[in-house]
């Protein structure tokens, strides 16, 4: 289900900053338009995460999708570009790794916002750019670490493939989720037998095609049910042969009937409807959501708790965007 119109891709380089001002920084940016920034890293820890809109991250092993009441983890030194959908209104943390030491040095994360860490990173974001630390501006600064190691990881994966082969099937099924081609028949398209195809999907993914292709098709419907079309519309533009199968299959990866979240909800009591933005092939894997969609999660501590990657895919979003940057400082996303 492809976006409506094309966008040309507006690229933007990011200026470098060598030192941030204080250990705990934060911005304010708007971008009315989709945007796309070159890959580029930080030696500093980001949390990316947006108030209104959707912002996407990507990095070499998927993409990260941040609604309203979801925000990306990004690891020092972490290669990633950043995407917005149009009117989005970003806020972003960078943080010393000298004061994220419970978190995981490698793995990018998506967390739920709960209502207090979202009023606690609108408060900081605003804060002058060189905040006095032994003040109240400090220790808010504390507060907002302590919100963010207990915010919980959402367990939204769907592994993607990286044989050659697997990938050619990936890209023709995010362009066209609701075709229904078998593995048998991809198999003499690409020149394989079924049996070496399903063998790197598992190898590859952890997934069986058939489950594979279904958490791809099932996030891609969130995007038209978001906007307001009918679950019989998205079910068949989605490749299912009745509504009731495609409701089926949507409250068993997602513990939730289509339709049935609200943006205004906690994000660990219902689904973010933000999320169900027009972000072209966008897919989810097991665990759906965590306690978004009734899956699991667990805390950003590290310490006894096995730290879970989330990975994303989604469609190019394209546009321009502003080069705003750290006030007073150069440009950073």
């Amino acid at each position: 289900m492809p976006p409506k119109g094309h966008e040309k891709i507006v690229r933007r380089s990011i200026p470098g900053l060598p030192s941030l001002p204080r250990p705990v920084y934060g911005r304010t940016e708007s971008l009315p338009n989709r945007a796309l920034t070159r890959r580029h890293s930080h030696p500093w820890v980001q949390l990316s995460y947006a108030i209104a809109g959707v912002l996407e991250i990507q990095t070499s092993g998927g993409r990260f999708i941040a609604p309203p009441q979801r925000a990306v983890w990004i690891p020092a030194g972490v290669p990633h570009r950043v995407f917005s959908s149009p009117r989005t209104e970003m806020r972003s943390l960078y943080l010393d790794c000298s004061v994220t030491t419970w978190a995981a040095p490698d793995s990018c994360q998506v967390l739920a916002v709960s209502s207090l860490l979202r009023e606690l990173i609108r408060a900081f974001s605003e804060l002058p750019v060189e905040y006095v630390e032994d003040s109240a501006d400090g220790r808010l600064a504390q507060v907002l670490l302590d919100q963010l190691a207990a915010a919980p990881q959402l367990d939204l994966m769907l592994p993607l493939p990286h044989d050659v082969r697997l990938r050619a099937i990936y890209r023709s099924l995010q362009a066209h989720p609701e075709q229904a081609t078998t593995l048998g028949q991809w198999s003499q398209k690409l020149g394989v037998t079924e049996k070496t195809l399903s063998r790197l999907f598992l190898k590859d993914t952890g997934l069986t095609f058939r489950a594979w292709r279904q958490r791809l098709r099932l996030l891609g419907a969130l995007t038209p049910l978001e906007q307001g079309e009918r679950v019989t519309d998205v079910a068949l533009a989605c490749g299912y042969d009745s509504t009731s199968a495609f409701i089926a299959a949507f409250r068993q990866q997602f513990d939730a009937t289509p339709g049935s979240s609200s943006a205004t909800s906690d994000p660990r009591a219902s689904c973010s409807r933000s999320l169900r933005q027009r972000l072209q092939g966008a897919v989810v894997g097991p665990g759906a959501a965590g306690q978004v969609l009734g899956g699991r999660s667990s805390s950003m501590r590290s310490g006894g708790t096995r730290v879970r990657r989330v990975l994303y895919r989604a469609g190019s979003p394209a546009g321009s965007r502003s080069a705003a940057g750290f006030p007073g400082h150069p440009g950073v996303c």
